[in-house]
């Protein structure tokens, strides 16, 4: 059986009941298996897991869209998290028996699907046709309030649809990529400075990471501030090499770790390295887990 996963973010974390409408449609897909939706007020966003035969993810990716275009209108859009449009970004992960061509079919499709729909599309990581655009964070600069702008540019016209500014729906990224890991790291202080530099500290565009994307957001409900990353490559930037440098560069604060948190689908074996670490179970193996046995 072939396995892709999709993993769409909106650009909406606070109507619940638009969040709920948007869930049961794709649980409700045969032969689709919704694995995660994670939702953040102070993102102002939801992130939605799920996977199943190729051309089934597409069609639960469609009526996703559908709803969340409806929905979802950015002209009153705040938020911490960066974003460019109401379905901000939608990737494609092979899991398993498909190719990446396959995977790339699937995500070119799914752009001419939303370009017809009056959507500028910027594909990016490996869909990418233009190597500027590879980059997520260097197609999302400036977010939604520069993309009119952004349009007006050759430069910039879009990969898929119009190269002209809907305000109501902005832009969209679609992409092909290996399975990131969504990590979070809040921490025990409401200095967004702190957060700020902890944030350039580990990612790479700022001289941290090879392999994390990092920003600094406010969460003012907690009381607290979060360096919120995205990890591209985890095998060889290991999730508990970022956490242990976040906690000793937090320390030169005086701040500690809250809490920390996953969004959306986490590989096993990236868990592994976990156990390995921080129980010094160095021989520990995913194979010796009674799930892992049990599974196809």
């Amino acid at each position: 059986m072939k396995v892709l996963m999709c993993v769409p973010n909106i650009s909406e974390g606070k109507d619940l009941q638009l969040i709920d409408k948007i869930t049961t449609v794709v649980k409700n897909m045969k032969n689709v298996k919704l694995l995660e939706v994670s939702s953040d007020r102070d993102h102002n966003r939801s992130v939605f897991s799920y996977l199943g035969e190729p051309l089934l993810v597409m069609e639960a990716t469609k009526k996703l869209t559908e709803l969340a275009l409806e929905g979802i209108d950015m002209r009153g859009h705040q938020g911490d998290h960066p974003r460019m449009g109401a379905v901000d970004v939608v990737p494609f992960i092979p899991i398993r028996n498909v190719t990446g061509e396959e995977t790339l079919q699937v995500a070119y499709e799914f752009g001419d699907y939303l370009g017809g729909k009056g959507i500028p599309v910027y594909f990016y990581e490996d869909a990418a046709t233009i190597a500027e655009r590879r980059n997520l964070a260097d197609i999302r600069k400036g977010q939604y309030e520069a993309l009119e702008e952004k349009l007006r540019n050759k430069a910039w016209k879009p990969d898929r649809g119009p190269a002209h500014f809907n305000p109501k729906a902005g832009a969209t990224a679609v992409g092909v990529r290996f399975p990131l890991i969504a990590f979070n790291v809040n921490l025990n202080t409401t200095s967004m400075e702190i957060a700020d530099k902890i944030a350039m500290s580990v990612r790479n565009l700022s001289g941290g990471f090879r392999y994390v994307r990092a920003i600094g957001v406010n969460l003012a409900e907690l009381g607290q501030v979060q360096v919120s990353m995205n990890l591209t490559n985890y095998t060889k930037t290991p999730v508990h090499r970022v956490l242990e440098t976040i906690r000793s560069e937090a320390g030169r604060y005086g701040v500690t770790v809250a809490a920390t948190e996953f969004v959306g689908p986490v590989p096993l074996d990236a868990l592994e390295e976990l156990v390995r670490f921080y129980l010094q179970a160095h021989k520990f193996s995913v194979s010796q887990l009674i799930e892992t046995n049990l599974l196809d």
